[in-house]
Protein backbone atom coordinates (compact mmCIF):
# COMPACT_ATOMS: atom_id res chain seq x y z
CA UNK A 1 0.00 0.00 0.00
CA UNK A 2 3.19 2.21 0.54
CA UNK A 3 4.10 1.32 -2.65
CA UNK A 4 0.68 2.17 -4.22
CA UNK A 5 0.58 5.25 -2.38
CA UNK A 6 4.16 6.57 -3.47
CA UNK A 7 3.24 5.91 -7.34
CA UNK A 8 0.34 7.76 -6.98
CA UNK A 9 1.89 10.86 -5.30
CA UNK A 10 4.51 10.45 -8.18
CA UNK A 11 1.65 10.49 -10.67
CA UNK A 12 0.07 13.95 -9.28
CA UNK A 13 -2.29 12.99 -6.97
CA UNK A 14 -3.37 13.71 -3.34
CA UNK A 15 -3.69 10.80 -1.23
CA UNK A 16 -7.27 11.26 0.83
CA UNK A 17 -8.13 7.47 1.86
CA UNK A 18 -5.98 3.80 1.98
CA UNK A 19 -8.46 0.61 2.33
CA UNK A 20 -7.84 -2.74 2.36
CA UNK A 21 -10.43 -5.90 1.27
CA UNK A 22 -9.68 -9.68 2.10
CA UNK A 23 -10.92 -11.77 -0.24
CA UNK A 24 -11.03 -15.98 -0.45
CA UNK A 25 -11.53 -15.22 -4.06
CA UNK A 26 -11.69 -12.05 -6.91
CA UNK A 27 -15.45 -11.08 -7.02
CA UNK A 28 -15.69 -11.42 -11.15
CA UNK A 29 -18.15 -8.22 -11.81
CA UNK A 30 -16.28 -5.72 -9.48
CA UNK A 31 -13.29 -7.52 -8.11
CA UNK A 32 -14.03 -6.70 -4.34
CA UNK A 33 -17.58 -7.40 -3.84
CA UNK A 34 -21.09 -5.67 -3.38
CA UNK A 35 -20.49 -4.57 0.20
CA UNK A 36 -17.07 -2.91 -0.23
CA UNK A 37 -18.61 -1.14 -3.44
CA UNK A 38 -20.90 0.34 -1.12
CA UNK A 39 -18.34 1.71 1.02
CA UNK A 40 -16.23 3.08 -1.42
CA UNK A 41 -19.47 4.25 -2.81
CA UNK A 42 -20.11 6.20 0.49
CA UNK A 43 -16.29 7.34 1.02
CA UNK A 44 -16.24 8.91 -2.61
CA UNK A 45 -19.11 11.04 -2.03
CA UNK A 46 -18.56 12.15 1.47
CA UNK A 47 -14.40 13.10 0.75
CA UNK A 48 -15.17 14.38 -2.54
CA UNK A 49 -13.16 12.11 -3.89
CA UNK A 50 -12.35 12.27 -7.85
CA UNK A 51 -10.35 9.01 -8.59
CA UNK A 52 -10.20 5.31 -6.90
CA UNK A 53 -6.71 4.02 -7.54
CA UNK A 54 -6.16 -0.32 -7.40
CA UNK A 55 -3.00 -1.97 -6.75
CA UNK A 56 -4.65 -4.37 -9.00
CA UNK A 57 -5.01 -5.32 -12.69
CA UNK A 58 -8.35 -4.61 -13.53
CA UNK A 59 -10.75 -6.43 -16.04
CA UNK A 60 -12.66 -3.63 -18.37
CA UNK A 61 -16.17 -5.20 -17.57
CA UNK A 62 -14.54 -4.74 -13.52
CA UNK A 63 -13.57 -0.78 -14.87
CA UNK A 64 -17.09 -0.50 -16.28
CA UNK A 65 -18.98 -1.50 -13.40
CA UNK A 66 -16.83 0.21 -10.66
CA UNK A 67 -16.82 3.58 -12.15
CA UNK A 68 -20.57 2.73 -12.53
CA UNK A 69 -21.16 2.35 -8.94
CA UNK A 70 -18.80 5.16 -7.86
CA UNK A 71 -19.08 7.92 -10.28
CA UNK A 72 -15.84 8.49 -10.19
CA UNK A 73 -12.44 7.96 -12.18
CA UNK A 74 -11.12 4.18 -11.70
CA UNK A 75 -7.54 3.46 -12.18
CA UNK A 76 -6.18 0.27 -11.85
CA UNK A 77 -1.92 -0.24 -11.20
CA UNK A 78 -0.86 -0.35 -15.20
CA UNK A 79 -2.89 2.51 -15.81
CA UNK A 80 -1.42 4.49 -13.47
CA UNK A 81 2.03 3.18 -14.10
CA UNK A 82 1.51 3.95 -17.82
CA UNK A 83 0.55 7.56 -16.73
CA UNK A 84 3.85 7.99 -14.54
CA UNK A 85 5.89 6.85 -17.90
CA UNK A 86 4.03 9.24 -20.13
CA UNK A 87 5.12 11.89 -17.80
CA UNK A 88 8.68 10.65 -17.89
CA UNK A 89 9.21 9.89 -21.45
CA UNK A 90 10.74 12.50 -23.01
CA UNK A 91 12.97 11.06 -26.24
CA UNK A 92 11.29 9.74 -29.11
CA UNK A 93 12.06 6.38 -28.19
CA UNK A 94 10.69 6.73 -24.82
CA UNK A 95 7.33 8.23 -26.15
CA UNK A 96 7.01 5.44 -28.52
CA UNK A 97 7.53 3.14 -26.21
CA UNK A 98 5.11 4.26 -23.70
CA UNK A 99 2.50 5.23 -26.50
CA UNK A 100 2.58 1.35 -27.87
CA UNK A 101 2.30 -0.28 -24.11
CA UNK A 102 -0.92 2.76 -23.15
CA UNK A 103 -2.58 1.39 -26.74
CA UNK A 104 -2.01 -2.67 -26.05
CA UNK A 105 -3.75 -1.29 -22.51
CA UNK A 106 -6.71 0.50 -24.22
CA UNK A 107 -7.51 -1.78 -26.97
CA UNK A 108 -9.62 -4.33 -24.64
CA UNK A 109 -11.18 -2.04 -23.15
CA UNK A 110 -12.49 0.05 -26.15
CA UNK A 111 -16.32 -1.12 -25.77
CA UNK A 112 -18.58 1.34 -23.32
CA UNK A 113 -15.64 4.07 -23.28
CA UNK A 114 -18.12 6.76 -23.93
CA UNK A 115 -20.76 7.93 -26.66
CA UNK A 116 -17.69 8.27 -29.47
CA UNK A 117 -17.15 4.48 -29.80
CA UNK A 118 -20.29 2.59 -29.01
CA UNK A 119 -22.67 1.22 -31.88
CA UNK A 120 -24.78 3.23 -33.97
CA UNK A 121 -28.27 3.37 -32.63
CA UNK A 122 -31.57 1.79 -34.65
CA UNK A 123 -33.97 3.72 -36.45
CA UNK A 124 -34.66 4.88 -39.79
CA UNK A 125 -30.91 5.19 -41.62
CA UNK A 126 -29.24 3.15 -39.47
CA UNK A 127 -30.23 -0.19 -40.77
CA UNK A 128 -28.39 -2.26 -43.10
CA UNK A 129 -24.52 -3.26 -43.60
CA UNK A 130 -22.20 -0.96 -41.96
CA UNK A 131 -19.11 -1.05 -39.97
CA UNK A 132 -19.62 0.35 -36.36
CA UNK A 133 -17.52 3.01 -34.72
CA UNK A 134 -15.90 0.76 -32.08
CA UNK A 135 -14.74 -1.48 -35.27
CA UNK A 136 -13.29 1.42 -36.52
CA UNK A 137 -11.79 2.82 -33.76
CA UNK A 138 -10.19 -0.85 -33.06
CA UNK A 139 -9.01 -1.16 -36.29
CA UNK A 140 -7.18 2.27 -36.57
CA UNK A 141 -5.65 1.69 -32.90
CA UNK A 142 -4.53 -1.92 -34.18
CA UNK A 143 -2.56 0.27 -37.45
CA UNK A 144 -1.00 2.39 -34.86
CA UNK A 145 0.19 -0.25 -33.26
CA UNK A 146 1.71 -1.90 -35.76
CA UNK A 147 3.54 1.45 -36.87
CA UNK A 148 5.06 1.83 -33.39
CA UNK A 149 6.08 -1.52 -33.76
CA UNK A 150 8.21 -0.95 -36.75
CA UNK A 151 9.49 2.18 -35.50
CA UNK A 152 10.87 0.98 -32.04
CA UNK A 153 12.01 -2.18 -34.35
CA UNK A 154 14.41 0.31 -36.16
CA UNK A 155 15.40 1.06 -33.01
CA UNK A 156 16.17 -1.43 -31.54
CA UNK A 157 18.43 -2.08 -34.96
CA UNK A 158 19.89 1.44 -34.22
CA UNK A 159 20.83 0.34 -30.51
CA UNK A 160 22.17 -2.37 -31.97
CA UNK A 161 24.33 -0.60 -34.34
CA UNK A 162 25.65 1.61 -31.32
CA UNK A 163 26.39 -1.43 -28.77
CA UNK A 164 28.23 -2.94 -32.19
CA UNK A 165 30.12 0.48 -32.78
CA UNK A 166 31.30 0.21 -29.27
CA UNK A 167 32.05 -3.48 -29.39
CA UNK A 168 34.53 -2.54 -32.04
CA UNK A 169 36.84 -0.40 -29.35
CA UNK A 170 37.65 -2.84 -26.19
CA UNK A 171 35.67 -1.24 -23.55
CA UNK A 172 33.18 -3.09 -21.18
CA UNK A 173 29.70 -2.20 -20.44
CA UNK A 174 28.71 -1.78 -16.77
CA UNK A 175 25.21 -1.54 -16.31
CA UNK A 176 22.88 0.05 -13.33
CA UNK A 177 19.74 -2.07 -12.39
CA UNK A 178 17.72 -2.11 -9.42
CA UNK A 179 14.41 -1.39 -7.80
CA UNK A 180 13.23 2.29 -8.75
CA UNK A 181 14.07 4.43 -6.40
CA UNK A 182 17.36 2.78 -5.01
CA UNK A 183 19.89 5.60 -6.36
CA UNK A 184 20.77 4.72 -9.54
CA UNK A 185 21.02 7.77 -11.30
CA UNK A 186 22.45 9.31 -8.48
CA UNK A 187 25.30 6.55 -8.45
CA UNK A 188 26.05 6.53 -11.90
CA UNK A 189 26.28 10.92 -11.76
CA UNK A 190 28.88 9.58 -9.10
CA UNK A 191 30.60 7.17 -11.13
CA UNK A 192 30.93 9.26 -14.43
CA UNK A 193 30.70 12.88 -13.03
CA UNK A 194 27.32 13.35 -15.44
CA UNK A 195 24.21 15.56 -14.49
CA UNK A 196 21.39 12.77 -14.89
CA UNK A 197 18.27 13.69 -13.56
CA UNK A 198 18.60 12.17 -10.31
CA UNK A 199 14.70 12.25 -8.76
CA UNK A 200 13.54 10.62 -5.76
CA UNK A 201 9.99 10.20 -7.67
CA UNK A 202 10.04 6.74 -8.91
CA UNK A 203 10.52 6.12 -12.28
CA UNK A 204 12.75 9.21 -12.71
CA UNK A 205 14.66 8.00 -15.48
CA UNK A 206 13.40 6.11 -18.77
CA UNK A 207 15.87 6.96 -21.31
CA UNK A 208 19.07 4.73 -20.78
CA UNK A 209 22.32 7.06 -20.99
CA UNK A 210 25.76 5.54 -21.10
CA UNK A 211 28.72 7.29 -20.06
CA UNK A 212 32.65 6.41 -20.11
CA UNK A 213 33.96 5.47 -16.47
CA UNK A 214 37.99 5.23 -15.26
CA UNK A 215 38.66 2.56 -12.92
CA UNK A 216 41.21 2.41 -10.54
CA UNK A 217 43.73 0.70 -12.88
CA UNK A 218 43.17 3.20 -15.75
CA UNK A 219 40.52 0.92 -17.65
CA UNK A 220 37.63 2.47 -19.01
CA UNK A 221 34.28 1.37 -18.98
CA UNK A 222 30.89 2.50 -20.21
CA UNK A 223 28.20 2.62 -17.49
CA UNK A 224 24.90 2.76 -18.75
CA UNK A 225 22.04 3.95 -16.76
CA UNK A 226 18.63 2.21 -17.29
CA UNK A 227 15.16 2.28 -15.99
CA UNK A 228 14.46 1.03 -12.32
CA UNK A 229 12.13 -2.19 -12.14
CA UNK A 230 8.98 -2.48 -9.87
CA UNK A 231 6.62 -5.48 -8.59
CA UNK A 232 3.97 -6.65 -11.33
CA UNK A 233 5.40 -4.31 -13.77
CA UNK A 234 2.95 -4.46 -16.89
CA UNK A 235 3.85 -7.05 -19.28
CA UNK A 236 3.15 -4.44 -21.91
CA UNK A 237 5.63 -2.09 -20.54
CA UNK A 238 8.35 -5.18 -20.54
CA UNK A 239 7.74 -5.70 -24.51
CA UNK A 240 7.81 -1.98 -24.91
CA UNK A 241 11.26 -1.30 -23.54
CA UNK A 242 12.61 -4.60 -24.89
CA UNK A 243 15.42 -2.43 -26.60
CA UNK A 244 16.04 -0.37 -23.45
CA UNK A 245 16.70 -3.65 -20.86
CA UNK A 246 18.64 -5.39 -23.73
CA UNK A 247 21.48 -2.73 -22.38
CA UNK A 248 21.65 -4.92 -19.41
CA UNK A 249 20.92 -8.11 -21.00
CA UNK A 250 24.83 -7.11 -23.22
CA UNK A 251 26.67 -5.66 -20.29
CA UNK A 252 29.90 -7.40 -18.84
CA UNK A 253 28.77 -7.05 -15.28
CA UNK A 254 25.50 -5.65 -13.18
CA UNK A 255 25.23 -3.01 -11.00
CA UNK A 256 22.15 -4.21 -8.58
CA UNK A 257 21.82 -0.93 -7.01
CA UNK A 258 19.62 -1.94 -3.64
CA UNK A 259 18.42 0.70 -0.89
CA UNK A 260 19.59 -0.86 1.94
CA UNK A 261 17.55 1.88 4.08
CA UNK A 262 14.08 0.03 2.87
CA UNK A 263 12.51 -2.45 5.01
CA UNK A 264 11.40 -3.98 1.87
CA UNK A 265 14.67 -4.27 0.46
CA UNK A 266 14.43 -8.27 0.42
CA UNK A 267 11.89 -7.93 -1.81
CA UNK A 268 12.86 -5.88 -3.69
CA UNK A 269 16.41 -7.94 -4.48
CA UNK A 270 14.28 -10.76 -5.31
CA UNK A 271 11.88 -9.26 -7.60
CA UNK A 272 14.64 -7.86 -9.73
CA UNK A 273 16.85 -10.80 -9.61
CA UNK A 274 13.52 -12.61 -11.62
CA UNK A 275 13.21 -9.92 -14.22
CA UNK A 276 17.33 -10.28 -14.80
CA UNK A 277 16.66 -14.07 -15.42
CA UNK A 278 13.47 -13.20 -17.83
CA UNK A 279 16.05 -11.09 -19.65
CA UNK A 280 18.07 -13.86 -19.78
CA UNK A 281 20.77 -11.76 -18.13
CA UNK A 282 20.93 -14.08 -14.54
CA UNK A 283 23.85 -15.21 -16.07
CA UNK A 284 25.93 -12.04 -15.93
CA UNK A 285 28.41 -11.34 -12.95
CA UNK A 286 26.93 -9.15 -10.39
CA UNK A 287 27.67 -6.95 -7.43
CA UNK A 288 25.09 -5.92 -5.30
CA UNK A 289 25.52 -2.53 -4.32
CA UNK A 290 24.26 -1.70 -1.00
CA UNK A 291 23.24 2.17 -1.19
CA UNK A 292 22.29 4.38 1.51
CA UNK A 293 24.07 3.34 4.28
CA UNK A 294 24.02 6.99 5.05
CA UNK A 295 20.85 6.60 6.51
CA UNK A 296 21.00 4.15 8.58
CA UNK A 297 22.92 6.40 11.05
CA UNK A 298 25.58 5.63 14.28
CA UNK A 299 29.02 4.18 13.67
CA UNK A 300 27.93 0.79 13.24
CA UNK A 301 26.16 1.39 9.42
CA UNK A 302 28.96 -0.67 7.80
CA UNK A 303 28.75 -3.98 10.14
CA UNK A 304 24.50 -3.39 9.88
CA UNK A 305 25.18 -3.20 6.04
CA UNK A 306 27.67 -6.63 5.73
CA UNK A 307 25.10 -8.29 7.86
CA UNK A 308 22.15 -7.70 5.04
CA UNK A 309 24.79 -8.05 2.19
CA UNK A 310 24.64 -11.96 3.17
CA UNK A 311 20.90 -11.69 3.78
CA UNK A 312 20.46 -9.86 0.44
CA UNK A 313 22.71 -12.04 -1.84
CA UNK A 314 20.36 -15.08 -0.25
CA UNK A 315 17.47 -13.74 -1.75
CA UNK A 316 19.21 -12.72 -4.65
CA UNK A 317 20.29 -16.39 -5.73
CA UNK A 318 23.62 -14.85 -5.99
CA UNK A 319 26.51 -17.61 -7.01
CA UNK A 320 30.72 -16.95 -6.79
CA UNK A 321 30.72 -14.34 -9.40
CA UNK A 322 28.32 -11.99 -6.86
CA UNK A 323 29.72 -9.34 -4.39
CA UNK A 324 28.22 -6.71 -2.43
CA UNK A 325 29.30 -3.33 -1.89
CA UNK A 326 27.77 -0.86 0.69
CA UNK A 327 28.08 2.58 -0.37
CA UNK A 328 26.77 6.27 0.06
CA UNK A 329 25.77 7.20 -4.27
CA UNK A 330 24.77 10.89 -2.22
CA UNK A 331 28.00 11.10 0.28
CA UNK A 332 30.33 9.09 -2.30
CA UNK A 333 31.29 7.13 0.67
CA UNK A 334 32.22 3.17 -0.57
CA UNK A 335 32.24 4.33 -3.91
CA UNK A 336 36.07 3.86 -4.27
CA UNK A 337 35.83 0.32 -2.97
CA UNK A 338 33.13 -0.31 -5.65
CA UNK A 339 35.20 0.59 -8.20
CA UNK A 340 38.20 -1.60 -6.99
CA UNK A 341 35.47 -4.42 -7.06
CA UNK A 342 34.92 -3.64 -10.14
CA UNK A 343 38.41 -3.56 -11.80
CA UNK A 344 38.90 -7.02 -9.71
CA UNK A 345 35.91 -8.95 -11.72
CA UNK A 346 36.23 -7.23 -14.72
CA UNK A 347 37.19 -10.01 -17.37
CA UNK A 348 39.59 -9.92 -19.15
CA UNK A 349 37.87 -11.14 -22.12
CA UNK A 350 40.33 -14.34 -22.54
CA UNK A 351 39.64 -15.88 -26.14
CA UNK A 352 38.35 -19.03 -26.53
CA UNK A 353 38.07 -22.23 -28.56
CA UNK A 354 34.34 -23.07 -29.68
CA UNK A 355 32.65 -25.31 -31.76
CA UNK A 356 29.31 -23.96 -32.47
CA UNK A 357 26.39 -25.40 -34.08
CA UNK A 358 24.29 -22.51 -36.04
CA UNK A 359 21.21 -22.43 -38.34
CA UNK A 360 22.73 -22.23 -41.93
CA UNK A 361 20.69 -19.26 -42.88
CA UNK A 362 21.67 -17.17 -39.80
CA UNK A 363 23.98 -14.96 -41.40
CA UNK A 364 24.48 -12.30 -38.30
CA UNK A 365 25.72 -14.77 -36.28
CA UNK A 366 28.57 -15.73 -38.97
CA UNK A 367 29.27 -12.19 -39.57
CA UNK A 368 29.51 -11.51 -35.77
CA UNK A 369 32.12 -14.20 -35.60
CA UNK A 370 34.10 -13.15 -38.59
CA UNK A 371 34.38 -9.67 -37.21
CA UNK A 372 35.13 -10.38 -33.76
CA UNK A 373 36.42 -13.70 -33.74
CA UNK A 374 39.18 -16.04 -35.92
CA UNK A 375 37.10 -18.83 -38.03
CA UNK A 376 38.77 -21.60 -38.18
CA UNK A 377 36.83 -24.16 -40.11
CA UNK A 378 33.36 -24.57 -41.65
CA UNK A 379 31.28 -27.77 -42.50
CA UNK A 380 27.62 -27.39 -43.25
CA UNK A 381 25.03 -30.60 -42.43
CA UNK A 382 21.59 -30.10 -43.69
CA UNK A 383 19.66 -26.98 -41.98
CA UNK A 384 23.15 -26.72 -40.11
CA UNK A 385 26.47 -24.97 -40.00
CA UNK A 386 29.37 -26.47 -37.92
CA UNK A 387 31.95 -23.80 -36.86
CA UNK A 388 35.28 -24.09 -35.25
CA UNK A 389 36.28 -20.33 -34.20
CA UNK A 390 38.79 -18.36 -31.89
CA UNK A 391 36.12 -16.13 -29.96
CA UNK A 392 36.55 -13.39 -26.72
CA UNK A 393 34.35 -14.59 -23.83
CA UNK A 394 32.41 -11.75 -24.14
CA UNK A 395 30.85 -12.55 -27.66
CA UNK A 396 30.57 -15.89 -26.61
CA UNK A 397 28.08 -14.90 -23.80
CA UNK A 398 26.22 -12.53 -27.02
CA UNK A 399 26.18 -15.70 -28.78
CA UNK A 400 24.32 -17.71 -25.53
CA UNK A 401 21.77 -14.41 -25.66
CA UNK A 402 21.21 -15.46 -29.68
CA UNK A 403 20.20 -18.90 -28.14
CA UNK A 404 23.76 -20.37 -30.33
CA UNK A 405 25.19 -23.04 -27.93
CA UNK A 406 28.54 -24.74 -28.10
CA UNK A 407 28.67 -28.41 -29.01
Amino acid sequence: MEELAELAASAGARIVQKTVQSRVAPEAATLIGSGKVAELADAVHAADIDAVIFDRDLSPTQQRNLEKALGCKVIDRTQLILDIFASRAHTREGRLQVELAQLNYLLPRLAGRGVEMSRLGGGIGTRGPGETQLETDRRRIGRRIKKLEDELESVRAGRALHRKRRSAVPLATVALAGYTNAGKSTLFNRLTESAVLADARMFATLDPTVRPVTLPSNRRVLASDTVGFIRNLPTTLVKAFRATLEEVAEASIILHVVDISSPSADGHVAHVSKVLSEIEAAEIPQILVLNKIDRLGGTQAHSTAEIAARRLLAAAGSTSETRAAAISALTGAGVDGLLRTIDEMLPIDPVLRETLRIPAGDGATLSLLHEFGRVLDIRYSGEWCHVVAEIPESLKRRLRARHIREL
